[in-house]
């Protein structure tokens, strides 16, 4: 391991769009980023499939093909993962644990999944895996509820985490446009992959909501258990119907902290029109986070793209080689708690999940269709508070909007099942959660 006052030796594993941007963030920033860190933070090998990527960089430092090559390099005091997916990014990143060099990675996927296993040999190594870059892009969010808000009880935090479905539900809104042509334009801008089955049906969003519980509330990482739906379903209807209901729809992480347990669920959701989230617009993220003694606190900012990404792993870098020299049990623990000191409070089933619903019900055009969905749900003690239904005599099916009071969701899938069993209901009901996002 490099002295005290020599110079950081990164070695990067994918020279994509992020590793690219953690290239060029290093190079034009370096005299600032040495002067916080006492020491120079210097890439001296790197892993790419493809050289070209690196024309124009001026990078100074080994270039292999084999990222195993950059792993086993006695000369790599810290290893920067960021060609993503599972394997070999899992076992790579557990060799460079065992070999005791500190990494950065943006892998939300490879955390959410491996996180207990990759945390614990890093403890038991003496050494750091930090992933700022991994949940928010640019925005701070791991350091803000790790460190910022270490002094208070967090209860619950809902993000738009997702600038991918984000852009396509504003597009919806503003431009009118269905889901189909909101997604085909965020392809050809960019901001959705050829697949963009991870975003969409909110995969992403779960990943990052289920670190971010584990840090919130000291829980061990259980992605396996988060509830989670995609934005496929939504109709432009529905965003016009929201709207007249006074809110905006957003894909949303939610993690909330009760008595007998955390609801840890990523799905579409009905905020109300004036509230900050629903004003978050295109690309950008932002998360909410109510704590007993700081109140609600919002952060915002981009939450992709090469040199935000790179922002986020830069500073990481920041962070391991301001501790390299320091008593690995003086450090701020991965997940915030101390690893003997995790919570065993379990991630509780939808069906005991409380909130407000949205509903839209494709009936046909006949009399008393309303009256029995209502006597329905009066039977699971569901009161309706808001309905909306156009007038059109000449459509043999019609949609019925219903907003409904606070109710267990578990009652009202029993209810739903009832509903979608009547001869007059045409299609699946479609079903959103509505959150108030109130502070208190």
């Amino acid at each position: 391991m490099a002295d005290d006052m020599a110079p950081v030796r990164i070695g990067i594993l994918g020279m994509g769009t992020v590793g690219q941007g953690t290239v060029r963030v290093l190079k034009r920033n370096a005299e600032e980023i040495s002067r916080r860190v006492g020491r120079e933070l210097r890439v001296v090998h790197a892993a790419v499939r493809n050289p070209t990527r690196l024309e124009g960089l001026g990078l100074d430092a080994r270039i292999s093909s084999d990222p195993w090559a950059v792993v086993r390099d006695p000369e790599v005091d810290v290893i920067v993962e960021v060609m993503g997916g599972q394997e070999p990014a899992l076992s790579l990143l557990m060799a460079a644990v065992a070999a005791g060099k500190h990494v950065v990675t943006a892998n939300k996927a490879l955390l959410a999944e491996h996180g207990n296993e990759i945390f614990a040999a890093a403890q038991a190594r003496g050494v750091m895996v930090a992933f700022e870059a991994a949940v928010a892009g640019a925005i701070p969010i791991i350091k803000a509820i790790r460190e910022g808000l270490a002094g208070n009880r967090i209860q619950w935090l809902a993000g738009i985490i997702n600038g991918t479905s984000n852009y396509i539900l504003s597009q919806m809104f503003r431009e009118g446009w269905d889901f189909q042509q909101a997604l085909a334009e965020a392809q050809r801008l960019g901001y959705a992959e050829a697949d963009p089955g991870l975003d969409v049906d909110g995969g992403d969003a779960a990943h990052k909501i289920t670190l971010m519980a584990s840090i919130a509330f000291g829980i061990p990482v259980d992605f396996a258990h988060c509830h989670v739906e995609g934005i496929r379903a939504l109709e432009r209807t529905d965003v016009v119907y929201a709207a007249e209901l006074g809110y905006r729809i957003k894909l949303l992480g939610i993690a909330r902290r009760r008595a007998d347990g955390v609801e840890l669920r990523v799905h579409p959701t009905l905020i109300p029109h004036s509230h900050l989230l629903a004003n978050v617009e295109g690309p950008f993220n932002a998360i909410l986070v109510e704590s007993d003694a700081a109140g609600q606190s919002l952060y915002y900012g981009r939450g992709a793209g090469g040199d935000p990404t790179a922002s986020a792993v830069v500073a990481d870098l920041v962070d391991v080689a301001r501790t390299m020299t320091a008593d690995p049990s003086n450090r701020v623990p991965h997940l915030a708690f101390q690893p003997d000191a995790m919570s065993a409070l379990p991630l509780l089933p939808m069906a005991e999940v409380e909130s407000a619903y949205y509903l839209r019900i494709h009936a046909h055009n006949r009399a008393g269709v309303l009256a029995q969905v209502a006597t329905m749900l009066a039977e699971y003690e569901i009161s309706i508070e808001a309905l909306v239904q156009k007038e059109t005599p000449e459509a043999d099916s019609v949609p019925i909007v219903l907003l409904l009071h606070r109710c267990r969701e578990g009652d009202l899938e029993q209810a739903i099942a009832r509903i979608e069993a009547l001869p007059v209901v045409v299609q699946p009901v479609l079903r959103l959660r509505v959150e108030s996002l109130a502070e208190g």
